[in-house]
């Protein structure tokens, strides 16, 4: 493979293994996970190993894959965590609206107005959609801001950039020094 670290896009990571033939247990970064196998082999990050991944079924959210190469669970199990790479010449290009993650790390956040926020560190997804991490540096305070529409409104990949709509946080109702009672406020938290 012997390409950049920007000519190529993560498209899984092994969980682990998965019996005793040498399955392995594939968390799938593509749209449709079983496209892990449609972009030719994958390579491990240093590119020292190359896999063609043959998906067989899928459970828990996972796909179980045997990856050339590999015959029995001792180097399944040594292949857990390991990331998986393509090419990004073997992926098709994104539609209209749509980014890969490789894309959008590194990328400067800032407000409309043009108020540098940070850099956009990783995308995390825990269940509810994809959401931006972006750290602050010195300047600002790290943030997590869900990618959609209206966080996002702009994503300028040739300029560099994301725009973000900072969230806006509520203050609880009550007194600006907290609760009169101590005591009260101690039981409320689990103390005794």
């Amino acid at each position: 493979m012997a390409t950049s670290s920007e000519d190529r896009v993560c498209v899984g990571a092994i969980a682990g293994a998965r019996g005793l033939k040498g399955e392995v247990r594939i968390k799938s970064f593509t749209g449709d996970p079983d496209d892990i196998s449609a972009y030719g082999p994958v390579w491990t990050e240093d590119e020292s190993r190359s896999f063609k991944v043959t998906v067989k079924s899928r459970a828990k959210g996972l796909l179980i894959a045997r990856l050339d190469g590999v015959n029995d669970r001792t180097e399944a199990d040594a292949l857990k965590g390991t990331r998986l790479y393509v090419s990004r010449d073997a992926l098709p290009a994104p539609e209209d609206g749509v980014f890969y993650h490789a894309d959008l790390v590194g990328l400067t956040a800032e407000t409309e107005t043009g108020e540098a926020l940070g850099t956009v560190q990783a995308i995390h997804n825990f269940g509810a959609g994809d959401i931006l991490e972006i750290v602050g540096g010195e300047e600002n305070e790290d943030m997590m801001v869900p990618f959609t529409e209206a966080m996002v409104p702009e994503v300028d990949l040739e300029g560099g950039c994301v725009v973000i709509v900072p969230p806006t946080y509520i203050e609880p109702d009550g007194p600006e020094d907290g609760p009169e009672d101590d005591d009260e406020d101690d039981n409320r938290n689990g103390k005794s």
